[in-house]
C-alpha cells in the first residue's frame, strides 16, 4: 500500500492562526517608539522630530487614517515624511486627510517607489532571492514595465501647499523656534532616482544642524552622506523586515543594508566619520502582503539632545 504523507493538523492550524494574528491584529497594531538621540551641538536646546513612514494608504484604512491623525497630539517641533505613502492609485485623498492635522507642524519630505508607481503582486521569496544576489530594485535590474502610475504629482502639490519642503535631490532649510535645519534630501535610490551629486558637499555651516533625509537606506546613500559629516540620516522603505522570526528577527531589507540595521537607531561608518542612522519600520503594507509578524507598525518620535 502505498504510503501517504501530508502536513500534521496541528501545524496546518497553527499556520492558519500565525496568518490571522500577522494580517487582522498586528498589521494594525500601531505603535510609536520614542528615541532620544544625541547629534545637536552642546548647549542646543532638545529638538521633537516625529518621522512617519512607509504609509502604504489603501482606501477605506479608517483605523490607519485615524491613528496618524492622532500623532498630531505630541506637538512635534517638525515632522518629516519618509515616503512610500501609496499603495493604491486612489489613496491620495485619504493620505492628505490622514496627514492634515500633522502638516500644521513644519515638515518636509521626499518620495519612495510607491509614491511613483503602484505595487505588484509578486512572489515574497523574491525578496530572499533578490538579497543572496544582490540584486534589489531597479539596481542591476531590467526597468520597471507594466507599472501602474500613482497620481504622486497630487501629492506632491498638497504637501507643499500645506508648506511641507520637497526634499527631492536637493537642501532646503527649516526654521523652527529660531532654531535653522539643514535639511539635505534625496530621491528614492530603490529606483535609481536619487542624485547625490547634486546636493554633495556636506553641512553648509551656516545652519545650527544639518541633516540627511532619503526614502531607501542603501549603503551607497549612506556612505556619501556619512563621509560629508551630516550627523543623523533618517530613511525607511524596509518595513523592518515586515515578516520576522522572534528572538532572531529580520531575514531581508529590500535593499543592501544589513539586516541588524533594519530598524531603529544605529551607526554608519565611512571614510573615518560616523553617522546616526534611524531606520524607521514604518506603518503600512504593500497592498498585496497585508500582514506583519514580530515587526508592529510604527511612527517614531525621535529627541534630538546636545552631543556629550
Amino acid at each position: 500500500m502505498r504510503a501517504r504523507y501530508g502536513i500534521p493538523p496541528g501545524i496546518v492550524a497553527a499556520g492558519a492562526a500565525g496568518l490571522v494574528y500577522a494580517a487582522g491584529f498586528e498589521a494594525r497594531s500601531f505603535r510609536l517608539r520614542r528615541v532620544t538621540v544625541p547629534v545637536l551641538p552642546p548647549g542646543m536646546g532638545p529638538l521633537r522630530v516625529l518621522q512617519v513612514s512607509d504609509i502604504h494608504m489603501v482606501s477605506g484604512q479608517r483605523k490607519k487614517q485615524r491613528w496618524l491623525q492622532s500623532l498630531a497630539g505630541l506637538r512635534p517641533d517638525f515632522v518629516i515624511n519618509t515616503g512610500d505613502n501609496l499603495s493604491d492609485p486612489e489613496g491620495v485623498p485619504e493620505v492628505l486627510d490622514a496627514l492634515g492635522p500633522l502638516m500644521e507642524f513644519p515638515g518636509a519630505y521626499v518620495f519612495g517607489s510607491n509614491d511613483y508607481y503602484g505595487p505588484k503582486l509578486r512572489n515574497p521569496a523574491r525578496y530572499l532571492l533578490e538579497k543572496t544576489s544582490g540584486r534589489h530594485g531597479l539596481n542591476g535590474n531590467p526597468p520597471a514595465v507594466g507599472v501602474i502610475h500613482n497620481p504622486w504629482e497630487d501629492l506632491r502639490d498638497g504637501f507643499d501647499t500645506a508648506g511641507w519642503l520637497n526634499l527631492t535631490n536637493t537642501r532646503e532649510v527649516l526654521k523652527v523656534e529660531g532654531v535653522s535645519i539643514e535639511l539635505t534630501g534625496l530621491d528614492d535610490p530603490h529606483i535609481k532616482r536619487d542624485r547625490y551629486a547634486q546636493v554633495a558637499g556636506g553641512p553648509s555651516g551656516t545652519y545650527d544642524f544639518s541633516m540627511g533625509v532619503v526614502h531607501a537606506p542603501y549603503l551607497r546613500v549612506l556612505d556619501s552622506f556619512t563621509a560629508d559629516g551630516y550627523p543623523l540620516v533618517l530613511a525607511g522603505h524596509t518595513h523592518g523586515g515586515q515578516l520576522c522570526i522572534p528572538f532572531y528577527g529580520a531575514l531581508v531589507t529590500n535593499c543592501d543594508l544589513d539586516t541588524d540595521r533594519v530598524k531603529g537607531l544605529s551607526t554608519h561608518t565611512a571614510e573615518g566619520r560616523t553617522s546616526y542612522l534611524h531606520v524607521s519600520a514604518g506603518c503600512g503594507t504593500n497592498r498585496y502582503t497585508p500582514v506583519r509578524f514580530a515587526c508592529p507598525p510604527e511612527a517614531t518620535l525621535l529627541t534630538l539632545v546636545g552631543r556629550e
